[in-house]
């Protein structure tokens, strides 16, 4: 097996904003696993609030590529247990292991839901993000989009801009990024209309939550607050939805085991993804059929996609019948 990387930039449509901060382009690792000339992709980017240093994680891939290039091929599931050896940042160890999961498909020539046993009938629509932006200004991109759903960046509180957003006739979401206080949240609780957001993503900062109470309106969702399978009981009573993010989590193998932990104590779940290409897409798009939620936007709002594969058109997700993540680069 040979490991190949390279960082690459992905150039935002627009300038992106949310509450920590403003992104003309995101930096992305892009991870590459060949055997009997068949490739397997993988990727993750660089997050500021997740400290991440791409150049790190290539020193860090330079130090194991010989490890990892005597590994014979194994089933997914036993392949992650030599990844949890290496000692990876979780955001590095999720592109390898979508990487390896695609390249397994490939060579059994299966995709990950027949590799996995997944059927479904029909798959929830994706959001498409509107960033933070004058209240004037996000009602007019909904206004102007083909998308269905949306959710809509904010970094602060304000009961008539909310209320706006409300007389649209359209699927709103908010996503506060940490920015509400405990005040805002029990305004939003007691407040009836905030049961016709579809969902409020990570109202307050991290480790806040037990101040929200999930039996109240709004439909909370834990963003920031929920970083892995370990996280979810403590969740329970605060939250009713759980976002649920592949680079956060290690990659799909863990995440297989996530959506069991999380459905078993009744979360819904949302399949989210960071600014990616559709390599990140592809990886996260083959778990829809467990969703109650999508938020896989990331290749929508880039101009400069780099791969074919999964992907979603005005927030429809169209899922390839090919084998593994489906994935082929341009």
């Amino acid at each position: 097996m040979k490991l190949h990387f390279q960082i690459v930039r992905l150039k935002l449509k627009e300038t992106f904003s949310i509450s920590y901060g403003s992104y003309s382009h995101r930096d992305a690792l892009v991870v590459s696993l060949t055997k009997h000339n068949k490739t397997g992709y993988g990727e993750c980017t660089a997050i500021d609030y997740y400290g991440i240093d791409l150049n790190a994680f290539i020193l860090k891939l330079e130090s194991i590529q010989s490890l990892l290039e005597k590994r014979e091929i194994i089933y997914p599931t036993e392949f992650y247990l030599f990844l949890e050896s290496l000692n990876l940042h979780f955001f590095l160890c999720s592109a390898l292991d979508c990487a390896y999961w695609d390249l397994f498909g490939k060579l059994e020539k299966k995709n990950f839901l027949e590799l996995n046993s997944i059927s479904y009938n029909k798959l929830p629509e994706s959001s498409i993000t509107i960033s933070i932006d004058p209240i004037e200004n996000q009602i007019d991109k909904i206004k102007k989009s083909n998308w269905n759903n949306f959710k809509v960046k904010c970094n602060h509180f304000n009961e008539l801009e909310l209320n706006s957003l409300l007389c649209l006739d359209k699927n709103i979401a908010l996503d506060a990024n940490c920015s509400f206080s405990i005040d805002d949240c029990k305004l939003i609780e007691n407040n009836k209309l905030s049961s016709q957001f579809t969902y409020i993503e990570q109202p307050l900062e991290v480790n806040s939550f037990t101040n929200l109470n999930a039996n109240k309106y709004p439909n909370w969702m834990a963003d920031e607050d929920c970083q892995n399978e370990t996280s979810i009981l403590g969740l329970k009573h605060h939250y009713s939805t759980l976002n649920l993010k592949l680079v956060k989590l290690g990659g799909l193998t863990p995440a297989l085991q996530f959506v069991k932990e999380a459905k078993a104590n009744n979360f819904k779940i949302m399949i989210g993804c960071m600014t990616e290409s559709t390599i990140g897409i592809s990886a996260g798009a083959v778990l829809t059929p467990y969703a109650d939620f999508v938020d896989l936007d990331g290749a929508n709002l880039i101009s400069n996609d780099i791969a074919n594969g999964n992907f979603i058109d005005n927030g429809k997700v169209f899922l390839s019948e090919k084998p593994g993540l489906g994935i082929s680069l341009k």
